[in-house]
């Protein structure tokens, strides 16, 4: 019997093959499109997955400004962060994050379905995300995916 035939292939960063992906978030429910992006850049998609290795693929959020949260989560759903003082606990909402900058919104949710290491926060910076349907990134020829 060939030895060769039955071993299983790990990808490393030699062998990933990197697309780019746009994704449109216009009328999206936020954990939900969130975590299907999440399984992108991961590389969860690919039959090639190997779960230590950045395998997945560019993402290009557009129309982030225009993303749904179901109920009352707009008012009543809290981010709360600390400063690292005394009593410097700071809470927001995402009426609040909306206000400043809606892909903040899509950054976080991705982000926080991402792996807490090393590999996670490589991952991150595969993520760009604008909030109109206008993006600087026309050179990587980027294919439109649907959810």
């Amino acid at each position: 019997m060939d030895t060769l035939s039955y071993k299983t292939v790990s990808a490393n960063a030699a062998t990933v093959e990197k697309n780019w992906i746009v994704v449109d978030a216009q009328a999206a429910v936020l954990g939900r499109f969130s975590s299907e992006v999440a399984k992108i850049l991961r590389g969860k998609h690919k039959p090639s997955y190997t779960p230590h290795v950045d395998c997945g693929d560019n993402v290009i959020v557009i129309n982030a400004d225009k993303v749904r949260l179901t109920g009352k989560k707009w008012n009543e759903k809290v981010y709360v962060r600390h400063t690292g003082y005394p009593g410097g606990q700071r809470i927001s909402t995402p009426r609040l994050l909306k206000d400043k900058s809606a892909s903040i919104l899509v950054e976080k949710a991705v982000r926080g379905m991402l792996p807490k290491n090393r590999l996670g926060r490589k991952l991150y910076r595969n993520l760009f995300v604008y909030n109109g349907p206008e993006h600087p990134h026309a050179a990587q020829q980027p294919k439109e995916h649907k959810f």
